[in-house]
């Protein structure tokens, strides 16, 4: 089978990142076995296509390349499967305007993006949002194409990935407006998992953690509950305790954002309190100045 020719954009992209790796044009071309003339017009040709001819090397001391802040952009963001550097991205790696690609947990786009876009609306920065759970952003990260995650505890295994942890969070009970146990619990400050015996609740999906622990919990207690359905995210839950006239475990969002006025609240009571928190995830060593604008913004609002 013939070698696999690289498309134009990856073959301009293969001799300016062995430019940078061996720190001169002359040394580039040793590397490619090509002519000093053909790594010059890829990387001029790259400098055109991506950076409307703005350079991205020029000579530093002892007249070795060094990257400009275009051209650092562009190096740290192609450390990643070729497949995934199409044109549209590598614009955005080399453009002059910032540009942050965000991923988050959809019940944390509810409490958290508000605050981070308008951080990046203030500091000029591009956002390029997308969603996901644990498994797909974290998988994300590993191979760049994400610069930041936002997501809950518990994480899956994150070989290659640096972790913030920004807000501890334990759980609460929560009911729908015209529940029994809004109306028999409405004086109560805390519920045990005991109170819930016998209620409409719902819960977390099956492969959930967060379903798994409640699945724990009324084992240890001997509780039963009438389950009436199952979710992936706050987005989901309030309609429906609010049909089902039913309960729930839950986080306790409120740091971040309120409960629904009509939504009832209590602290969970356990023998062994337990707690989630909010993470922030990034790529080993790889923390760019536009990531670390969002997560600086985060330590101060979260």
């Amino acid at each position: 089978m013939p070698p696999r020719k690289l498309v134009r954009h990856l073959v301009w992209l293969e001799s300016f990142t062995a430019a940078v790796e061996a720190g001169s044009i002359e040394a580039a071309a040793e590397h490619l076995g090509v002519a000093r003339s053909v790594v010059s017009e890829h990387i001029r040709a790259l400098e055109m296509a991506l950076a409307e001819g703005a350079t991205l090397l020029e000579r530093g001391p002892g007249r070795r390349l060094q990257l400009t802040a275009r051209g650092e952009r562009l190096f740290a963001g192609t450390q990643t499967p070729l497949h995934q550097l199409d044109m549209k991205r590598l614009r955005d790696l080399a453009s002059a305007e910032p540009v942050v690609r965000l991923g988050l947990n959809p019940t944390l786009s509810l409490s958290l993006l508000g605050k981070v876009a308008r951080d990046a609306a203030a500091t000029g920065l591009k956002l390029v949002l997308s969603f996901g759970g644990p498994h797909e952003l974290t998988r994300q990260v590993q191979t760049r194409q994400l610069d930041l995650a936002l997501d809950f505890t518990p994480l899956p295994p994150h070989e290659g990935v640096e972790s913030e942890s920004l807000l501890r969070m334990s759980f609460v009970v929560l009911a729908g407006p015209d529940s029994a146990l809004a109306s028999t619990a409405s004086s109560r400050r805390a519920l045990h998992v005991k109170d819930l015996d016998g209620q409409p609740f719902v819960d977390w999906l099956r492969d959930d953690p967060y379903g798994g622990a409640n699945s724990a919990r009324f084992t240890a207690h001997g509780v039963r509950v009438a389950e009436v359905a199952r979710v992936e995210s706050f987005l989901l839950l309030y309609e429906l305790l609010r049909a089902f006239k039913a309960c729930a475990i839950t986080p306790d969002l409120r740091p971040m954002h309120p409960f629904p006025p009509d939504i009832h609240a209590w602290p969970l009571k356990e023998d062994e309190p337990q707690a989630v928190e909010v993470v922030a995830l990034w790529p080993s060593g790889s923390l760019s100045p536009g990531a670390a604008t969002v997560l600086d913004g985060l330590r101060q609002r979260v």
